[in-house]
């Protein structure tokens, strides 16, 4: 039998050694305390469409490609999950002002006119989620459409928009799934730090150690990007959470506010500060004050739990996912789309494993950037 280690228990390492176990590989994952990190700390939002700009055609392809694989990877793993996967079936975007108003124009045209794929990945998918030609991807609300939709939200909210098609899922809730559905796969865990790649006996390596990924491949560009968030529980005299993900930019600084079955996660501060993961009062305050500007009575809420996070960025916002010999493959860069990305991530790794290409992976070739590294363009043959 094919031998293979995964380096790294995140989301995207337990999804591959869960899948490439199914696909008949001996697996062995390899991490300290899997799921223990960034995948632990996300928000879980799945909105490519939404974060669309013009000019980023390529991260708007690869997000939407693996947003159309999420209902059927949810769909599997569910069996394994001991509660619902999904937490909201929408996203609303916000602003505040005119600016921002005008940003949501110029997103909604943008990503309006993309060709972006459905779940049988040819087809175009609309707000309603139905599959047609040219269909519309994002609406855009006045404040009247946006009250009607999340009458919590605060009155000085100016307009929204809408997407139908982009959803959340828990992120705590995939992680302990993903675990169950490796076990009873039997992938091998292994609590233990891997420090050099070539001291592996296996046929195959999927580097999928996150922003420590070029800590054991010199030269990799890939760097840690601390976010933090805060896990906010509904007391009873809380307003309920807002049945959609709200997205918004307040003060120039992105927040957005995901529900949960318990009450709200807000996040994200982003800040270039390397593996420091410390939760800090600025931080706090930041999160807390955009907050309120966005949901007056979220002051009503329990505060939980703050962590932080080091997301692994690359220089172009795209991940790397490709081999870097003729053994290693990078499963790596996400950045704040880890989650998002991990169905197209895991299907692209199959892939290669079976000395092919994924087309909508062609983009996350790490062969775009130089590494320390000769890289292969496939395994051995």
């Amino acid at each position: 039998m094919r031998t293979l280690a995964v380096v790294g228990g995140g989301v995207i390492g337990l999804s591959v050694a869960w899948r490439a176990a199914e696909a008949g590989w001996a697996v062995t994952l390899f991490d300290p305390a899997s799921g223990s990190g960034a995948s632990w700390v996300a928000g879980g939002m799945l909105a490519p469409l939404s974060e669309g700009w013009p000019g980023e055609e390529a991260a708007l392809a690869f997000g939407a490609a693996s947003l159309a694989r999420w209902p059927e990877f949810a769909a599997r793993l569910q069996a394994h999950a001991t509660t619902e996967l999904f937490t909201a079936t929408r996203t609303l975007t916000v602003a505040l002002d005119t600016a921002d108003a005008a940003d949501l124009r110029t997103i909604a045209d943008w990503v309006n006119a993309q060709p972006l794929p459905t779940s049988d990945g040819v087809r175009d998918l609309n707000a309603s989620g139905d599959a047609r030609s040219g269909g519309e991807h994002l609406r855009l609300l006045d404040r009247g459409g946006v009250r009607a939709l999340e009458p919590g939200l605060a009155r000085t909210v100016r307009a929204g928009l809408l997407s139908n098609s982009e959803p959340a899922v828990d992120n705590r809730a995939l992680v302990n799934a993903l675990r169950s559905a490796c076990a009873a796969g039997g992938v091998e865990f292994r609590a233990e730090r891997v420090n050099a790649l070539a001291d592996l006996p296996h046929d195959r390596v999927v580097l999928a150690a996150g922003a420590a990924a070029a800590e054991l491949w010199p030269g990799l560009p890939v760097r840690p990007v601390k976010g933090e968030i805060l896990r906010l529980r509904r007391r009873p005299s809380a307003p309920t959470p807002p049945a959609s993900v709200i997205r918004a930019r307040v003060h120039g600084r992105p927040i957005y506010l995901v529900p949960r079955s318990d009450g709200i996660v807000l996040g994200a501060t982003q800040y270039e500060q390397g593996f420091d993961t410390a939760v800090t009062v600025a931080g706090v305050r930041d999160l807390i004050t955009d907050a309120e500007a966005i949901l007056p009575g979220i002051g009503e809420y329990e505060f939980a739990e703050a962590i932080a996070g080091s997301r692994p960025g690359s220089p172009d916002n795209l991940p790397l996912i490709g081999y870097l010999d003729d053994r290693v493959i990078a499963a790596t860069g996400h950045g704040r789309n880890g989650i998002l990305d991990t169905p197209v991530t895991v299907d692209a790794v199959l892939s290669l494993l079976a000395d092919a290409q994924l087309p909508e992976a062609r983009s996350a070739d790490p062969g775009r950037f130089r590494t320390s590294a000769p890289i292969s363009s496939g395994g051995v043959r």
